[in-house]
């Protein structure tokens, strides 16, 4: 299974990639670290090629990551509320997140879309309260290319450094790849069924 799930990402090429890139920052639960590892592994097999997955990859996380910001700059408060109160569930997202990271935003300044995407928490719904600040787009989408760029080459030398670990042991590189991937739909279901409003609780 480990090994069909390579296979399918090799198959769809750079292309997949960047497509499978902008789906992680727009919809969860497509986590990041198994589509670069993965892409790491293909590098380290010779079936793909370092720096076109590098900056492919890093297109697609700043294409997903342009949505939620031209999201926020585009609807402002007043038509962004009601969006996230309706699909918060599917999003597993509240009004009061957003919130917080309006403030955590207007707190650190712009800065923060650069640190931020070392960062598992708030990675991607920093773009939105940037988006609602009108951030100077430039800006925007330097530091989210920079830092998305560092933590896509991390990913991808780990895939590679992987690959060459348990090139031995295949049957254990699948099971790897199974359990990240069934532990982020699972996170992700979980939080689904299990998601109410504040105001419910």
């Amino acid at each position: 299974m480990g090994e069909f799930i390579v296979d399918t990402i090799a198959r769809g090429g750079y292309l997949g990639i960047f497509a499978l890139m902008v789906l992680e920052n727009v919809f969860p639960p497509v986590p990041s670290e198994v589509i670069m590892g993965i892409g790491g592994i293909l590098v380290a097999r010779g079936e793909m090629q370092f720096w076109p997955l590098l900056v492919i990859g890093t297109l697609g996380t700043t294409a997903g990551n342009y949505f939620w910001y031209w999201l926020g700059d585009r609807f402002g408060y007043r038509r962004l509320e009601p969006f996230v109160q309706r699909w918060g569930r599917w999003l597993t997202l509240e009004w009061e997140d957003v919130e917080r990271a309006i403030l955590f935003f207007h707190k650190y300044g712009d800065w923060v879309i650069f640190l931020l995407r070392f960062s598992p928490f708030l990675r991607t719904i920093i773009s939105l309260p940037a988006g609602l600040a009108h951030m100077q787009i430039g800006r925007f989408l330097f530091f989210t290319f920079t830092g998305s760029l560092i933590w896509n080459a991390a990913l991808i030398m780990g895939g590679q450094w992987l690959s060459r670990w348990l090139e031995r042991s295949q049957d254990v590189l699948g099971w790897g790849i199974i359990s990240l991937t069934a532990l982020a739909l699972g996170a992700y279901l979980w939080r689904v069924v299990t998601w109410k409003p504040r105001a419910d609780r």
